[in-house]
């Protein structure tokens, strides 16, 4: 948390207002924020119980501004971030909605192989299809009430939700790279693990995602033991197709890492000859820990749907 106030202390662009919702975290994280007070205009609302969306939404609601500018407690804003992410929105009133970026900040060889691993690169991005994450994107409060604010009936891939209802009814999405959040990527496996067995159930829950999520039972339950069944019962070259299959679905990863590793040295991480062999032995494993993870989600996100009937979002 200190990180992220330091770094909005630090903007050349000086915020009207900072509020930030408390969730009812036990540690020390209120106190934290009010020794701030003196060097950012803070507001901190407690809202015990208030999932990811409610949080947002009371923090928005109690905003006196127009333009709102979104980010997470984990993450280090660059300079720069508050002036560029709310440029086009101070410059264009037919402006609404304004897509920032993140960028990596790996300081371990496994977070490096992380991060290529598991997320995309700024020139990889298509802004006419991108979804920001709400760690990074500035809108008009109008445009958030328009769609009925960050869906509180959801605990994850809330904002995929909310920028799917914003392209629904705002104006074009402008995309503004440059505006950067930085974070770290996932230390381990056991948190990447959870985080996105959430992330699946999320989509479950919000039926996102179908055909991505088929393909992927498809592969693991249909296509890898069918390969191995032609193999033994055919011939056994036939098992080379997991060796074309793995290089199509890890080219992407590998075509990250040499970039992630090299910031990361930058960074002031140490790259030994067996660092660069052991990030790439990583990439295969994170991939199907990452595949597992939602595999698992995914089915209890649909169950809960079923049992709950949530709302129809694109009707909302």
């Amino acid at each position: 948390m200190r990180r992220l106030l330091d770094s909005l202390v630090a903007q050349t662009c000086a915020p009207d207002e900072v509020v930030i919702v408390d969730g009812g975290s036990r540690d020390n994280t209120v106190a934290v924020l009010n020794e701030y007070t003196d060097r950012l205009p803070l507001r901190v609302l407690v809202e015990p119980g208030a999932n990811i969306s409610a949080g947002r939404n009371r923090a928005i609601a109690a905003a006196q501004g127009d333009i709102i500018a979104a980010t997470d407690a984990g993450v280090v804003l660059d300079r720069e971030w508050l002036k560029r992410i709310t440029a086009p929105l101070l410059t264009d009133p037919a402006v609404e909605v304004v897509a920032g970026f993140f960028a990596m900040d790996a300081r371990t060889v496994f977070e490096a192989a992380m991060g290529a691993t598991a997320f995309p690169l700024v020139d990889e991005v298509d802004p006419e299809t991108f979804l920001p994450s709400s760690r990074s994107v500035a809108f008009r409060k109008s445009a958030w009430a328009t769609v009925g604010g960050y869906p509180e009936w959801l605990d994850y891939c809330e904002d995929l939700i909310f920028d799917l209802r914003l392209k629904q009814t705002a104006a074009p999405l402008v995309f503004a790279g440059d505006a950067l959040a930085y974070y770290r990527p996932h230390g381990d496996l056991n948190s990447f693990y959870k985080t996105y067995q959430r992330y699946a159930r999320g989509d479950g829950k919000a039926n996102l995602f179908r055909k991505r999520h088929a393909a992927r039972y498809l592969t693991y339950l249909v296509a890898i033991p069918l390969i191995f069944l032609l193999g033994w019962r055919v011939h056994r070259v036939l098992w080379g197709l997991y060796l074309l299959g793995g290089a199509v679905y890890l080219r992407q990863p590998y075509a990250r890492l040499g970039r992630v590793l090299e910031a990361a040295a930058h960074n002031g991480v140490k790259l030994e000859a067996t660092d660069r062999l052991y990030a790439a032995a990583l990439v295969p494993v994170i991939r199907v820990v990452g595949d597992i993870a939602k595999m698992i989600g995914y089915p209890q996100g649909v169950r809960w749907r079923r049992e709950h009937n949530p709302p129809k979002w694109k009707d909302i």
